[in-house]
C-alpha cells in the first residue's frame, strides 16, 4: 500500500458540534476530524507520493497545481469557520501520521485555546487601496519660460535641457503623489482599526498578483466582531474618494491573526508556501 500522510487544514475546539460533512479537500480527498485534548483538527489522508517532501517541492513550482490546492484548502477552512471559531493552518502542512497530529494538539493545546478565544465570534475582512500613478505626472511643470524651459534651451543650444527639467518635475510630482497617497492610506488604516478588534498590514501586492496597474498603497486585514460587519463596511464607505479606490473582501476565516508557527519545528513532512 502506498505510504500516506495527514494533511491538516485547521484546528478548532472540540465542543461536540457537528462539523461540515461530505467535504472534499486537496486532491479530492475526504475531510475528517481528529479529536484530542479538547481540540479537533480537520484533516485529509493524502498520498506521500504526491504530498511527501520531495514531490511537494517539485509541485510547488507548478502555479496551476498550487492554485488548485490553495482553493481546496481555503474551501475547507471556510466551511469549518462557518460553524466554529477556527485556527487555519498553513497551506501544504502534512504530517506522517495521525498520531503526530494528536501530539501537536497536546503540546500546543494552550496556544490553540488562546488563539481560538481571540478569534471567536470574529471574522477577517480585507481592504486594499489603489491610486492611479498616472495622475502623479500630469502637471505640465517645466514647460515654457520662467524656469529655463524650452525657449532658454533653444537659445543656449542645449535642446535636452527642457526635457530634463520636465522629467525632474514629473518625478517630483510623482513622489509628492506617493507621499499623499501613503498618508491617505495611513489615515484609512487608522480609521478602520478603530472599528476592528485587531488589524494587520500586509505587504502591498505586485501588479501581477493584484491584477491591477495602479499603486497598491494599503493591503490591510481587520478582525471584526461578527455583529459589527455592517458598521465596518459603512466606515469604509465613508472613507472612499480623494482619488483612492478602496476594495473590500470578506468576511474570511482569520488567516492573518493566527500567529502559531508550530509547523516549522514540529513537522516531519512539510511544504512552506
Amino acid at each position: 500500500m502506498t505510504d500516506s500522510g495527514t494533511y491538516v487544514y485547521a484546528v478548532a475546539r472540540d465542543g461536540g458540534h457537528t462539523g461540515p460533512v461530505d467535504l472534499a479537500g486537496v486532491a479530492g480527498t475526504p475531510v475528517h476530524e481528529i479529536t484530542h485534548a479538547g481540540l479537533v483538527a480537520y484533516v485529509s489522508t493524502v498520498s506521500l507520493e504526491e504530498f511527501g517532501e520531495e514531490p511537494l517541492r517539485r509541485s510547488l513550482e507548478d502555479l496551476d497545481w498550487v492554485g488548485a490546492m490553495a482553493r481546496a484548502h481555503h474551501r475547507v477552512v471556510e466551511a469549518v469557520a462557518e460553524t466554529v471559531a477556527t485556527a487555519p493552518v498553513r497551506l501544504a502542512t502534512v504530517y506522517r501520521s495521525e498520531e503526530q497530529v494528536r501530539d501537536l494538539l497536546e503540546r500546543w493545546h494552550d496556544d490553540f485555546v488562546e488563539v481560538l478565544s481571540h478569534v471567536a465570534g470574529r471574522r477577517e475582512w480585507g481592504v486594499k487601496a489603489y491610486v492611479d500613478p498616472a495622475t502623479s505626472a500630469s502637471a505640465p511643470a517645466g514647460e515654457g519660460g520662467g524656469d529655463g524651459g524650452g525657449e532658454s534651451a533653444a537659445g543656449t543650444g542645449r535642446p535636452g535641457t527642457a526635457y530634463l527639467k520636465r522629467r525632474q518635475a514629473s518625478l517630483r510630482n510623482r513622489e509628492q503623489r506617493w507621499r499623499q497617497a501613503t498618508a491617505r492610506a495611513e489615515h484609512i488604516h487608522a480609521a478602520l482599526s478603530a472599528v476592528a478588534a485587531a488589524s494587520r498590514l500586509h505587504r502591498p501586492q505586485d501588479p501581477q498578483l493584484s491584477g491591477r496597474d495602479e499603486w497598491m498603497v494599503l493591503n490591510g486585514a481587520y478582525l471584526v466582531d461578527e455583529g459589527l460587519g455592517e458598521e465596518f463596511a459603512a466606515a469604509l464607505d465613508a472613507l472612499r474618494g480623494q482619488d483612492v479606490d478602496l476594495e473590500l473582501t470578506g468576511p474570511w476565516a482569520p488567516y492573518s491573526f493566527i500567529a502559531l508557527e508550530f509547523d516549522r519545528a514540529d513537522l516531519e513532512v512539510s511544504g512552506d508556501v
